[in-house]
């Protein structure tokens, strides 16, 4: 934590980039020591007080000492500030600008037992969907994430700004589609069984194909009949690519959570049947 003193030395922008660098620290560290916040409160009475500072920033450092008791309340009001503090210094607020809820939610570094469930990218050519594809499956539990040889690069700056740091978190590798197995394919395409009827197995490794061209023919014949498609209502009927699979792994993750439990969805249970007759 810079003193009150050697902060009262920088002056305009440098200085309020610092104290914004300073509450993007404490808010990874968080939560932190008991009396993290006194040092924080110091700076913003500092900056509440001193004639140099703008209105605008005396209004974000008052809010700030004004934080609500909740048990987040703290926590949300350092947030608030800091891109407060980012606005009136000239940066926007971008998708890079975020923090990873993980980085100070300790309970979202808890180990996770291997579900059986991964994901083969087929040509995904947008860094920023590999990357919110990355997250989506890092958030569902999804084991591996394998990528064709042409897929966008996961290290891609865009790609790891929307993957949230999921991609130095979920296991991945580039496989060419004929290295791919024979059985336990799903395909995400047009023209299948709706997400409502379809009945997921346990395990397996759901492809999501190119946003122009979607799931090639091969790989659509080595899934067979395991195709979903979702149902849309819309004039366009169509959907981005990771949001469609987002859709898609929460109906996964569901029906089999739901199976385990004894709790079959209406689709589990008609194929449960038919299988029986």
């Amino acid at each position: 934590m810079i003193s009150l003193s050697h902060l009262a030395k920088l002056h305009g922008v440098g200085r309020i980039r610092k104290c914004s660098l300073i509450l993007e620290e404490a808010q990874r560290r968080w939560p932190g020591s008991a009396g993290q916040m006194r040092p924080l409160r110091s700076m913003a009475v500092f900056l509440a007080e001193t004639d140099e500072s703008s209105f605008e920033l005396r209004r974000a450092a008052r809010d700030f000492l004004e934080a609500s008791d909740l048990p987040d309340g703290e926590l949300r009001a350092l947030d608030r500030f800091r891109h407060a503090l980012r606005t009136i210094s000239g940066q926007s607020s971008a998708d890079w600008d975020l923090l990873d809820p993980a980085d100070f939610r300790a309970s979202n570094h808890l180990a996770r037992e291997p579900t059986g469930r991964s994901l083969y990218l087929e040509d995904l050519r947008s860094p920023f969907n590999v990357g919110t594809v990355f997250r989506t499956a890092e958030a569902f539990g999804f084991d591996e994430i394998l990528l064709s040889p042409d897929c966008a690069d996961p290290l891609h700056p865009r790609a790891l700004r929307s993957s949230m740091g999921t991609v130095e978190r979920i296991p991945w590798r580039r496989i060419a589609p004929e290295e791919l197995p024979s059985s336990g394919l799903l395909a995400l395409e047009l023209g299948g069984t709706t997400l409502d009827k379809f009945v997921f197995p346990k395990k397996g490794i759901l492809i999501l194909g190119s946003e122009e061209l979607g799931v090639s023919a091969p790989l659509l014949a080595l899934a067979g009949e395991a195709r979903i498609s979702i149902p849309m209502r819309g004039y366009k009927a169509s959907l981005n690519v990771a949001v469609a699979f987002g859709i898609t792994a929460n109906a996964w993750a569901t029906q089999v959570e739901n199976s385990s439990r004894g709790t079959l969805t209406g689709a589990a249970k008609r194929g449960r049947i038919e299988k029986l007759t």
